[in-house]
């Protein structure tokens, strides 16, 4: 149904002096600080994991070699979607209109509609990382105590859930520098980001920032201080209050596939002279190294 004079009543008589709803500020890309970017050519993508091979045994004098065995493992595949949003406007509302194009404030409000879409895309990653029905390459949902590897379980979760801390952070941490490829070698891996919704924000800013300990009588040293290089981004679009994540530096780990850049369009209706605005993108978001981030859903 295309918009038409009934529906801007206000704009086509004289007398009026404020439009308003449509230019609130907006926060910078936040997807951007959790995913990393990578363009695509084609339908989907997929990420296959390689597995190594593990410590080598000792070999004795005149004895033979031993021969480990490499293969592939599970695969991650990223399926682009389509995301789209029109609008028509008659003829007779755009020729009336008193107080400048209808059409252009609502072609802004069209992109903000899609920059909208594109963050709640990106953040619904998180929003479902401890749900067992949104599964990665191997089976398992983003966040788990029980990653199955060729040498046993691994976890990028906290073992018993805890609300945002120094010292959930800080188990966090020793857990990320303790991490293990799929044979068992442990990888010199980092916290680069620290993850959380708006609740969390100046709890985590004591937290990370304070020179001493937050919270204690004493005056320590806070060890936390400046040890995450890409600092915290706040997600407002994370739904749970108490759930926090740490962005590791991992490579492969949490990613986003821009199929298509947003395209914009616009034409008349040769039989109603009505003005039809479109535009869309395609993209994918979703992770492949589980490694990439690890996170606590709070107590």
């Amino acid at each position: 149904m295309a918009l038409n004079r009934a529906q801007f009543a206000k704009q086509l008589e004289p007398g009026l002096n404020t439009l308003f709803g449509l230019e609130y500020k907006q926060y910078p890309e936040q997807w951007r600080q959790i995913f990393d970017y990578n363009t695509s050519k084609k339908a989907f993508e997929e990420d296959v994991l390689l597995e190594g091979f593990g410590a080598a045994p000792s070999k004795g004098e005149g004895s033979s070699i031993s021969y480990d065995a490499a293969s592939e493992a599970w695969t991650s595949r990223y399926n682009h979607t389509t995301y789209a949003v029109a609008f028509a406007i008659t003829e007779e509302a755009v020729e009336d209109g008193l107080y400048g194009s209808i059409a252009n404030r609502y072609v802004k409000a069209q992109a903000r509609s899609m920059a909208h879409t594109k963050e709640i895309t990106g953040a619904d990653v998180l929003n479902n990382a401890f749900d067992n029905t949104y599964t990665g390459g191997d089976g398992k949902e983003m966040l788990a105590t029980d990653h199955p590897t060729r040498s046993g379980v691994q976890s990028n979760e906290l073992a018993t859930s805890a609300d945002l801390s120094e010292t959930s952070i800080e188990q966090l941490l020793i857990n990320i520098s303790n991490m293990k490829d799929e044979r068992n070698i442990p990888i010199a891996a980092m916290g680069k980001t620290l993850i959380i919704p708006t609740a969390l924000a100046f709890d985590a800013d004591r937290i990370l920032n304070s020179n001493a300990r937050s919270g204690t009588a004493e005056n320590d040293k806070n060890a936390l201080q400046g040890i995450m290089p890409g600092g915290i981004t706040v997600v407002q679009r994370l739904s749970d209050a108490d759930a926090f994540f740490i962005k590791t530096d991992v490579p492969d780990g949490m990613k986003m596939f821009q199929r298509r850049t947003m395209k914009k369009g616009m034409d008349p209706d040769f039989e109603t002279g009505n003005m039809r605005y479109k535009c869309s993108e395609r993209y994918s978001f979703g992770w492949t190294d589980w490694r990439g981030i690890f996170g606590s859903a709070g107590a």
